[in-house]
């Protein structure tokens, strides 16, 4: 159904705007939107709580405990030594913050890939690092049982008993603020190793094989606007809904700094790679359902602009550009409501830095913002703070990352039961 509060939906009828236009065009001062929807913070000092992306699960199977992630600074990079701690939040006792463990393979974007174990009613999973190895840690909240896992995880299958990876130390290497400090890339010098790339990860026995290299990518199709020192690397993982198949994001860096990016499909084992977005430009994702996903992307139907495209798997399957100019070009994505809704966010826009979590409904093209909550200065770059909206098992509640209230980065919870 249509939210009922129609004094907060804004409909924008910004015809064939570029959508880096809409994200950089310089905004006028003004005064923050008044949410429709209660927020409050569920972390506090001292230290800083976050999640990070938002494509994990975050909530329990009860929707009671809020994982979260905590540390005593902000504002740099971290070194080797510098250890999180892993908790989560019990909204049932007053917020309280129970930790459970601690972790020393963590970035500021995504954290230490925590999560709750897909299927199991009490399981959490994240990275840490071991000696001279990334590893992964499995613990039951409840028995306090606590396995481990020889290898790093990305994205975790809809069965809880497979995850696929990529080479977290070649990330940091070109990618700061994705990649974990400790480790050196061994293969640095290389421009597309044959040793390294996506990993396949058995959760049960702890079994791990590269399922597809660097270089088999590096070489397969036509790289657009190829040079001779182009290195490559992957990142960004998902499986689909059914998990028979998985994203991944294969991403060259020039000399520069600058990097172009295509969006590949494949199945677990590796086989049946599809090019879905070939020509460079590709960026955040979310799949529909099994055989469809959603991405920014460019030079799509006509429209060389920045926008979010549904695209069937399938070699270049565009379908439609959705929401051009009302929904964020820049924003995160999350279906809910069986995939009539929308759930997305903004990057810091205007003078006042505001991020809006917002809501898109599909059907009639109408966005409801979730609030603006100002960002301060200091957070950009590798340690900004993006909101990274994630919905509640019940898709009744939505938890982001924010630095709005005068206290670091902190888990702040909005009520949208009742919006969509």
């Amino acid at each position: 159904m249509l939210p009922t509060r129609r004094h907060f939906l804004r409909q924008t009828t910004v015809a064939g705007a570029s959508a880096v236009g809409l994200a950089a065009f310089p905004r006028p001062a003004r005064a923050a939107k008044p949410s429709p929807a209660p927020v409050r913070a569920i972390t506090r000092g001292p230290g800083h709580h976050w999640f990070g992306y938002y494509d994990k699960l975050q909530f329990d199977p009860t929707d009671r405990f809020v994982l979260g992630m905590r540390v005593g600074f902000e504002h740099r990079t971290p070194a080797p030594d510098d250890v999180i701690e892993i908790g989560m939040v019990d909204l049932e006792e007053k917020d309280r913050w129970i930790p459970l463990g601690e972790s020393r393979a963590w970035n500021w974007q995504q954290g230490c890939m925590l999560q709750w174990l897909p299927g199991s009613p009490s399981t959490v999973l994240w990275n840490d690092r071991e000696k001279d190895r990334f590893v992964c840690h499995l613990l039951d909240v409840n028995t306090g049982e606590r396995r481990t896992v020889p290898h790093a995880i990305y994205s975790v299958s809809p069965d809880g008993r497979s995850a696929v990876t990529a080479d977290f130390a070649r990330i940091a290497d070109v990618r700061p603020g994705y990649g974990y400090a400790g480790l050196k890339d061994t293969r640095a010098d290389q421009l597309a190793p044959d040793d390294t790339g996506l990993f396949h990860v058995d959760l049960i026995t702890g079994e791990s094989r590269l399922i597809i290299s660097i270089a088999h990518v590096a070489a397969l199709g036509e790289i657009p606007k190829a040079a001779p020192d182009i290195k490559h690397y992957f990142n960004h993982l998902l499986y689909n809904p059914d998990g028979t198949r998985f994203i991944a994001l294969h991403r060259w860096r020039y000399p520069d700094g600058s990097r172009l990016t295509r969006l590949l499909t494949a199945a677990p084992d590796g086989s049946d790679i599809r090019l879905v977005i070939p020509n460079g430009y590709a960026s955040h994702f979310i799949w529909r359902d099994p055989a469809h996903l959603l991405s920014q992307a460019r030079g799509w139907l006509g429209n060389d602009a920045w926008g979010n495209f549904l695209f069937a798997d399938r070699e270049g399957g565009v379908i439609e550009e959705i929401g051009r100019g009302v929904l964020d070009p820049g924003g995160h994505f999350t279906y809910l409501r069986r995939g009539e809704w929308l759930l997305s966010d903004t990057y810091p826009l205007g003078p006042e830095r505001f991020q809006t979590p917002h809501l898109y409904h599909l059907a009639s093209g109408r966005r409801l913002d979730l609030g603006d909550f100002p960002s301060p200065p200091a957070y950009t770059g590798e340690w900004r703070v993006d909101t990274h909206p994630r919905l509640n098992r019940a898709e009744t509640r939505v938890c982001i990352d924010s630095a709005h209230g005068g206290s670091g980065r902190q888990l702040h919870l909005i009520d949208i039961e009742g919006l969509a």
